[in-house]
């Protein structure tokens, strides 16, 4: 078995908690924090178990920035997060 280590994100919209993993592209919601959390990571474990059917993990993971440290596939660490603004 593979261990994943990925970045979750949630925030609200409007009545909702959306949580995403900006990494792997995948999304869900729910009713509290709890639940989007949940959700999300049910979301996630069926992308990656569809890439392992498929015979791509290793690939997809690769492609997503993530790298094998140790036996647990990881983020590669940033060296730089920042927000920024651009004007069109």
């Amino acid at each position: 078995m593979t261990t994943i280590s990925y970045r979750a994100e949630i925030f609200r919209e409007g009545d909702l908690y959306v949580s995403r993993c900006p990494d792997l592209d995948v999304s869900s919601f729910g009713d509290t924090v709890e639940e989007a959390r949940d959700a999300l990571q049910e979301a996630v474990e069926a992308f990656l178990e569809g890439c392992e059917l498929l015979g791509t993990l290793d690939e997809v993971l690769a492609e997503c920035g993530f790298a094998m440290v140790d036996g647990v596939w990881s983020l590669r660490r940033r060296i730089v997060e920042e927000v920024t603004a651009a004007i069109p």
